[in-house]
């Protein structure tokens, strides 16, 4: 997406240098800048892709847990899990109303994502190409990886730009329920019969290289240079990669030594020294091609995105201005 924009760490300012110095000074400051305020080119584009990245994985998100709606245990079960999934889509609808603000320069609209999306050009989160084979995926989506991103999202609780860290404050305090609806699943089943801590034992195992990924990898590209130094750089987001993935590693590990659970890397330990998390790197080649839309279940997930974009055409063609305008 916006590839056609190339940006590098050594680029300065393609627009007035004044201008840009005071927009750094703005940063510095920890003013907010919001939708209508000059920017240049480098923290527009930058937020539009994290920014649409985000709302579609919000969105795509909903899918794995509602493939789970029609069989959960009990009634309860599916009124949380149904309404946790009403929550994610609407996350990803008021992200997408941030992104589509950020794209009018270009001429583009959420429509003109969700075609990114359909095309390939627009990643969404590499768990949410993973399938949910059991309830216990169910409850390891809402605990772990639903933690996973409280801990990368309040990490950009108060990002430079207004419009998304207003966002991340609504978005951040209904993420706390759904993490603690997977808790609540997750505890059951650790407190249940042999079988079913065993079919718990078994999801985590199939989980784990996936939440290790989910925060990309610590290093930089080829290039020299990283998104995730250039957000760091704009006040975006505070920590690395690496530092939100150890982040993660020290809330979540205890926790699941505690229920008596294992995870499948005999190496994770604490470097007391090191003051980190020492564990074995999962296969980012692996990683480069689920987002590439060829994990486990990219393309179910996308045909099933693709036929409700299609079956609700003639909604937006009602609300289109031409529409209402005649």
């Amino acid at each position: 997406m916006y590839h056609y924009i190339e940006y590098g760490p050594t680029d300065g300012p393609r627009d007035d240098q004044e201008k840009y110095d005071r927009f750094m000074e703005r940063i510095e400051a920890g003013e907010k800048i919001e939708a209508d305020d000059w920017m240049p080119e480098e923290y527009r584009v930058a937020l539009i892709k994290l920014i649409s990245m985000h709302g579609i994985s919000e969105i795509m998100g909903a899918l794995p847990e509602k493939e789970w709606t029609p069989k959960a245990p009990t009634m309860k079960r599916k009124l949380g899990i149904m309404a946790k999934v009403q929550d994610e889509m609407g996350h990803g609808q008021l992200l997408l109303r941030v992104a589509e603000d950020l794209m009018k320069p270009y001429g583009k609209t959420r429509k003109d994502l969700m075609e990114d999306l359909l095309s390939g050009d627009l990643k969404f989160h590499n768990v949410f190409h993973m399938p949910t084979k059991t309830w216990a995926d169910a409850g390891m989506v809402g605990w772990l990886v639903d933690g996973a991103a409280i801990i990368s999202q309040t990490n950009m609780l108060d990002a430079s730009y207004g419009p998304y860290q207003r966002a991340l404050q609504r978005i951040c305090q209904e993420e706390v329920f759904h993490a603690q609806h997977g808790e609540a699943i997750i505890m059951a089943l650790a407190e249940g019969t042999e079988h079913q801590r065993a079919i718990l034992q078994e999801s985590l195992n199939r989980w784990w290289p996936s939440l290790l990924m989910f925060f990309g990898p610590a290093s930089a590209d080829t290039t020299g240079s990283s998104k995730q130094d250039i957000m760091i750089k704009y006040k975006i987001r505070k920590s690395n990669n690496e530092e939100l993935r150890q982040a993660f590693l020290d809330k979540y590990l205890p926790r699941v030594f505690s229920l008596g659970l294992t995870v499948p890397d005999e190496t994770v330990h604490y470097d007391e020294k090191e003051e980190r998390w020492v564990y074995q790197q999962p296969d980012w080649d692996e990683f480069k091609r689920i987002i590439k839309n060829k994990g486990p279940r990219s393309k179910e997930r996308l045909r099933l995105r693709e036929v409700a974009y299609e079956n609700n055409r003639w909604v937006r063609q009602a609300l289109s201005k031409e529409a209402i305008g005649s």
